[in-house]
């Protein structure tokens, strides 16, 4: 998924942000600095225990510039052929990741090797597929730019700079000294650092923790009820505001409709997502799914009107067991490994806007909210949102996940963007056609249009897990891309509005007279 530099955020993303957080004008477009302060991830996390070392030169995961967030202007005849190509991008960087896991031994022995054998060869393979993308597009008449091609090197991350994003902790307090916050293994205590909770044998790293080696670690995990509250308030409305809600229930896959694909990101490419979503409302998506083939399937939702499809990676708790996919791509074969849970609730509703009155969604328009690649991209299009039942209202936190109080459950939220250019149902990147509304006061800028904004609420049923000696037993996590080392900012959620008897109109109607309808 690409980076946004149009992005605005969400009422309920900034909710997630401490009030210390500024913006910063920078690569044309907004940069969060300073992104989280204490008050929004635990400040005291002192895990006790064996801390290990890390070896100086370990590297922990592959970072790889984002080439689609790039592509803003592709087209339309050259977007199939380059989606073709940016997924071979991601398929390389999951060979070269899964090449670094399996060689720790030859990168102890040699310390040339990452380079040599897995990144100098990356690097030759993604400048071959983006010239590909620049003959695709050039071949329909568009223009391409050429400095797109210095996107094909890519570098290696140590745990620390993956994980810590330059975070130290001092006596209790958060020091965030390198901007964005990425969590997962912050430096603490006299400069030792946690190490994905595994010893190491002659300085050798042996995994970056996690069931399957690609984490999550101890610091992905905080108590939520020692974190301070940082939710805030909501713009205020105005006067011709749209106060009503449309709730749409399309249960909690319990009848475990599965793939790895993307249709949105990658369509005509099986497992595109090398990862594995949940679904529910239409019932036949998958990569090779069309406009046609929607308005053909069936749904889940008891609103038979509602064909959307509304999809999300899958949450696994890591308790040493496997699932059905354990052997498959996109599943055990690329990390993504546990027991498959499915959601208790998870409730779909489309809010207003307090500013505005909105118009109906179009026909199979396509959103991607979050970022997929958080960590290597930054938290600049992050809007995860993972808390506790009874903590939702106090307490939302974007680059930890949870450990819930006995009787609370996991709660993942997401806010889509709420405002849309009025023309495209889908764009490039599959984010400069729509956006987040203003945080402060709700409105659409830059000639953009209110729609219904989508709010789900997922909430699971899952063991709070335990740190001991520095590392999480039973740990859960969400899927994602192998080399992203299911960092809970990772987070996303894909929708695609697909609607008949005029269901959409009836939706924008009934936010805009101020109803509760379902």
């Amino acid at each position: 998924m690409g980076r946004n530099t149009r992005k605005r955020r969400t009422p309920l993303a900034t909710k997630a942000i401490a009030a210390s957080a500024a913006l910063a004008l920078g690569g044309g477009g907004l940069i969060w600095a300073n992104f989280y302060a204490s008050a929004h991830e635990s400040s005291n996390q002192s895990w006790g225990g064996n801390q290990t070392k890390a070896a100086t030169a370990q590297v922990a995961t592959i970072s790889c510039p984002d080439v689609g967030q790039k592509l803003t202007n592709v087209p339309y005849r050259a977007r199939q052929g380059v989606a073709m190509e940016l997924a071979n991008l991601d398929k390389q960087i999951t060979e070269a990741y899964s090449r670094l896991a399996s060689t720790r031994q030859s990168q102890t022995n040699d310390p040339s090797f990452v380079q040599n054998a897995i990144v100098g060869p990356l690097k030759d393979k993604r400048t071959a597929t983006i010239d590909r993308i620049r003959i695709d597009i050039q071949r329909v008449g568009g223009s391409f730019d050429n400095s797109l091609k210095q996107l094909a090197s890519c570098t290696t991350q140590t745990a620390n700079q993956t994980t810590a994003g330059g975070q130290q902790q001092n006596g209790g307090q958060t020091q965030n000294t390198g901007g964005q916050q990425q969590t997962g293994g912050q430096q603490q205590n006299g400069g030792q650092q946690q190490n994905g909770g595994q010893q190491q044998a002659g300085g050798q790293q042996q995994n970056i923790g996690g069931q399957a080696g690609n984490g999550p670690v101890a610091a992905d995990f905080v108590d939520i009820t020692k974190v301070a509250p940082n939710v805030q308030g909501k713009p205020r409305q105005q006067g011709n505001a749209s106060t009503g809600t449309f709730t749409t229930r399309c249960g909690v896959n319990a009848n475990k409709n599965h793939n790895t694909d993307n249709v949105i990101v990658a369509p005509g490419v099986a497992n595109g997502a090398h990862h594995l979503h949940d679904y529910v409302g239409n019932q036949k998506v998958n990569a090779f799914s069309s406009n046609q083939t929607f308005l053909q399937a069936g749904t889940s939702c008891q609103n038979r009107s509602d064909l959307s499809s509304y999809y999300w990676p899958v949450v696994r708790v890591q308790d040493g067991t496997q699932d059905f996919d354990q052997n498959a791509d996109g599943g055990g074969k690329e990390g993504n490994v546990g027991k498959i849970l499915t959601p208790v609730a998870a409730q779909i509703k489309y809010v207003g806007s307090p500013a505005s009155k909105v118009v109906a969604m179009p026909q199979f328009l396509r959103i991607i909210t979050g970022d997929a690649k958080t960590t290597t991209n930054g938290l600049a299009n992050a809007n995860a949102h993972w808390s506790c039942t009874g903590f939702e209202n106090k307490v939302q936190l974007t680059s930890q996940y949870p450990i819930c109080p006995q009787g609370s459950k996991v709660v993942r939220t997401f806010a889509f963007q709420s405002c849309w250019d009025g023309q495209n149902i889908d764009s490039a990147n599959h984010r400069t056609h729509v956006a987040f509304a203003d945080p402060a006061s709700g409105v659409c800028g830059n000639g953009f249009k209110a729609i219904p904004q989508l709010t789900m609420r997922l909430v699971y049923n899952i063991t709070p897990p335990t740190i001991q000696n520095g590392q999480v037993k039973n740990a859960y996590a969400v899927d994602g891309f192998p080399e992203q080392l299911h960092k809970p900012a990772t987070d996303h959620d894909d929708f695609i509005s697909v609607t008949t008897g005029g269901l959409a109109n009836k939706i924008a109607n009934c936010i805009n007279n101020g109803q509760r309808c379902a």
